[in-house]
């Protein structure tokens, strides 16, 4: 987790980068998600990331219930598996892969993700809950629940 807590920051997005915004920590989770490393050594072979980073990492998501730690089936080193909560973090590897492929691939995507179940490239797409409209960029607004208002700002204007 990152060193830095956004206390002033009634924000979900915020509270996110607490927990996964360093730099090894998506891509410890991409390669859990999508190449189905669960090992220690797995994870610090493929990245080539330090073993004292690592098992912070790790032991993080743990805590943070991103990740559970078993014991391994046979040799009885411990395994870290996704939760419900891990696997969630889908859309946002896909959307941030989305945003690289378009802003710092000069070569082309390195990796496409495809739907298993017809082959089609998959993408990160919004949708309006209301209306089932896909809204562009410039249509998507941003609405301060009444108590994260109040938390940021006091009152909120229509109740003084």
């Amino acid at each position: 987790m990152l060193g830095r807590m956004y206390d002033g920051e009634v924000c979900s997005a915020a509270r996110t980068l607490e927990l996964v915004g360093e730099r090894w920590s998506l891509l410890i989770v991409r390669n859990a998600m999508f190449a189905g490393m669960s090992r220690f050594t797995e994870f610090q072979r493929a990245l080539g990331i330090a073993p004292n980073i690592l098992t912070k990492r790790l032991a993080e998501f743990v805590e943070a219930g991103i990740f559970e730690q078993r014991t391994g089936t046979g040799s009885g080193h411990p395994e870290y598996l996704l939760t419900t909560k891990g696997l969630d973090l889908k859309p946002v590897i896909l959307a941030l892969t989305a945003w690289g492929d378009r802003w710092a691939a000069p070569d082309g995507p390195p990796v496409t993700y495809r739907h298993a179940g017809c082959g089609g490239k998959v993408h990160v797409r919004l949708d309006c809950s209301d209306c089932d409209a896909t809204p562009g960029l410039a249509e998507v607004t941003a609405e301060l629940a009444p108590w994260a208002y109040e938390l940021k700002y006091g009152t909120p204007p229509s109740v003084q």
